[in-house]
Order: C-alpha cells, then structure tokens, then sequence
C-alpha cells in the first residue's frame, strides 16, 4: 500500500531586469528601507539583497574573486613616516616577555623576519 503524498510543486518567478532596476533603484533613495520596499512590491527582502549583490558583481567583475595582497605605496602621502610609530611586536609565554619595535620604513624586514619564524 502506497501512503506517501504528490509532492507538490514550486513554481520560481522570473523578473524582467527593468523591474529589478526599479525596485533597486528605490533602495538606493536616502532613507529607503529595503524590508519597505520589498512589501510594497510582494517581494522577499532576502530576493532584494540577492538582486543587489548580483548587480554589485557585474560593475566590478575584476575585484571578485582577486584573492592577492597588493601593495600600496604611499611616497607622496601627507603623514611622513617619521611620524608613524614603530612597528611594535610583543610575544609573551608565561612570565617571559620580549618586545621588539621595528622602524615603519623597514616594515618589509620585519615582514620576512616574522615569515621566517612562523615556518
């Protein structure tokens, strides 16, 4: 005897983009609420955030996904490096303390100094 029930099946909507582009751009308003404005439509908040997440990637396709440190050299920067405190490392175990200070302007040193003893 067979008890088990029809499943039951969910349709998916699909939205035309210039009505996602409508409802995106009232977001975007100063003082927009997206939870408003996903019930003046009968949408889903979470669909809203999906939308604007989706829409986020497709301006800047070569910042997702980068995954690599760039560096940024700061030459011609207001605050001169004198001005910056040094680099300050404190390792502690116990009652045993070292503390070591590192002048900014050799930070690359202190980068491989800190590599080789972490391996």
């Amino acid at each position: 005897m067979d008890t088990s029930e029809p499943t039951k099946r969910t349709r998916v909507r699909a939205y035309a983009p210039e009505f996602k582009t409508k409802v995106l751009a009232e977001c975007s308003r100063p003082g927009a609420s997206i939870a408003k404005v996903a019930l003046a439509y009968g949408l889903n908040a979470n669909m809203i955030h999906t939308w604007r997440r989706d829409a986020r990637g497709a301006v800047a396709p070569a910042l997702a996904g980068a995954g690599e440190f760039v560096p940024l050299q700061l030459a011609g920067s207001a605050v001169g490096a004198a001005a910056l405190p040094p680099i300050r490392i404190e390792l502690r175990q116990g009652a045993t303390s070292v503390a070591i200070a590192w002048p900014v302007e050799a930070a690359d040193a202190c980068a491989s100094l800190l590599r080789a003893l972490l391996k």
